[in-house]
């Protein structure tokens, strides 16, 4: 073959394929010792598992834990979340083993004051914040107590039936009523957990003393207040049921699976399919207790109609604020919750006047919640799971669980009523999903809308310097 067609061929070959001496061997010089690498692995972990622990989802403390290693010169780092630890690794250029850490994630106790101040001390580490200073500064937001005190946080519980009350139009004994029957209930949870007795077991006792507590109200009717012929004890124990439901997450663990953290996600799904379980077991014992004591409540035929749309509205809002107070959180967040849960509401009666199914309503409610959550959560320097909770907690179907469980306990030999609380119980179950799917989808796609914002925000004060 004449030289010309060789060369011919060999061009032709290496448009098709890639030459090895083309790629030149490269070395990084390790400029970071082994010792400081481990302090930077250290510092991250501690604040993603700090993260984790206060209501986090698992995505986020990755990013976390990524970000903050690279702010440092750290980089790759491998990352692997689970339900109840996390592991983190580096190799450096000529080691001979890679520097891993791993920590266990005790229990999760949602503190959303504590997840925003993690959250602006992650943004001065990428501003260039010192390593000493940034160990300091963790440590130090580690160590802070809960912003309120116990019997606060049982108020704030307790008012958070009084709003789920006031959104079915309860008169004002069934709204003490509420806030007493709630009160007991998380008095005697709050007296299991210093008792150190299993979450489990402390939703039974708190749905059975809310369900023995709302079986008596009629009682009241022999005092002669007026007030007493109107009270509904469906409405008591449903205040209470979103109550006991209200740390559950639902959200978290919806968009964990979707995220793909598969480990993360079932530790979230058992632990919620456990707590409801205990909920559902206590309201039965205490429905069968005063069936015994001849105080049995008969199964309402329809669902619990709502009040007045502006009264709706007060509830919602009262249901946030309780919440935002529940998991810690400062007056920013408490506001913001409180202004989303009425965006949130407003979504779910547009969505229920164009014809929507109550499980698609509260689906699209949750939508728009959490979009607008996650797009104002950037400009207000609040963490985004904290409001987005809020926002949707007044669409948890308390009534509907409820009536479900009674036409199970009061159906007797009658088939028909059995199937109706089956019935009523899968639908409550399909609006719990609505609402996570509803709230992950809001999550998502207000992410590159909030990234796009903040680019044009960084865009404009660069032009203004």
């Amino acid at each position: 073959m004449s030289p010309t067609p060789r060369r011919l061929l060999s061009s032709l070959r290496r448009l098709v394929h890639t030459e090895d001496s083309g790629s030149p061997d490269t070395h990084l010089l390790p400029v970071i010792d082994e010792a400081f690498s481990a302090r930077i692995l250290d510092l991250a972990i501690r604040i993603g598992e700090t993260m984790l622990v206060v209501g986090a989802p698992a995505s986020e403390v990755t990013l976390t834990i990524v970000r903050v290693c690279g702010a440092y010169g750290l980089d790759p780092v491998h990352v692997d979340v689970t339900y109840n630890s996390i592991t983190i690794a580096h190799s450096r250029p000529g080691a001979s083993h890679p520097t891993t850490l791993l920590r266990v994630v005790r229990g999760s106790v949602p503190d959303h004051a504590k997840l925003q101040r993690l959250q602006a001390l992650v943004a001065e580490i990428a501003g260039g914040l010192a390593l000493d200073d940034a160990i300091a500064r963790c440590r130090a937001i580690r160590r802070l107590p809960f912003r309120y005190r116990p019997a606060i946080v049982i108020a704030a519980q307790a008012g958070l039936a009084v709003g789920v009350a006031i959104m079915f139009g309860a008169n004002w004994l069934a709204l003490v009523l509420s806030f007493i029957a709630a009160g007991l209930a998380a008095t005697t949870q709050h007296v299991l957990a210093r008792a150190r007795v299993p979450y489990f077991f402390a939703q039974i006792a708190g749905g059975f003393v809310l369900t023995v507590v709302a079986a008596l109200s009629p009682l009241l009717q022999y005092t002669g207040i007026d007030a007493a012929a109107a009270i509904r004890p469906s409405v008591i124990v449903a205040s209470g049921i979103v109550l006991m439901l209200a740390g559950l997450t639902v959200v978290g663990a919806a968009q964990d699976a979707i995220d793909g953290f598969a480990l993360t996600a079932t530790g979230r799904i058992l632990e919620l399919t456990t707590q409801t379980l205990g909920v559902v077991l206590g309201i039965l014992a205490g429905l069968e207790t005063v069936r015994v004591l001849g105080m049995g409540m008969s199964p309402p035929s329809n669902a619990l109609p709502l009040g007045p749309v502006s009264v709706q509205f007060i509830g919602a809002a009262v249901i946030a604020i309780a919440v935002a107070v529940i998991n810690g959180a400062g007056a920013r967040i408490i506001v913001v919750s409180a202004a989303l849960s009425l965006v949130a509401w407003a979504g779910y009666i547009g969505a229920s006047s164009l014809g929507f199914e109550v499980a698609a309503a509260s689906g699209v409610g949750a939508f728009i919640g959490s979009f607008a959550g996650i797009v104002v959560a950037y400009r207000l320097h609040v963490p985004s799971v904290a409001i987005t909770t809020a926002a949707i907690l007044p669409m948890v179907p308390g009534a509907a669980v409820f009536r479900g469980l009674l036409g199970i306990v009061e159906s007797g030999d009658d088939p028909a009523v059995l199937m109706t609380g089956v019935t009523t119980l899968t639908g409550a179950a399909t609006i719990g999903i609505a609402l996570a799917v509803g709230a992950s989808l809001g999550i998502y796609l207000g992410q590159p809308v909030r990234a796009t914002l903040s680019s044009v925000v960084r865009t404009r004060a660069r032009t203004r310097r």
